[in-house]
């Protein structure tokens, strides 16, 4: 489990990468998936210092 923690703010920031190349390749109007995507990428960063600092 501690494995899994450890990785988990990179998994975060890896699905918010996807998320808006997602949103740059569909032609939308909409600001749900950038926002989305901006939401996950900066809980990820956090998600990874947080654990990475308590997890060894």
């Amino acid at each position: 489990m501690k494995e899994f923690l450890k990785y988990l703010g990179p998994i975060l920031l890896l699905i918010g990468t996807i998320v808006i190349a997602f949103y740059f390749f569909n032609p939308s109007s909409e600001n749900t998936l950038l926002v989305l995507s901006g939401v996950l990428m900066v809980l990820g960063l956090i998600v990874h210092v947080v654990v990475n600092r308590f997890v060894d």
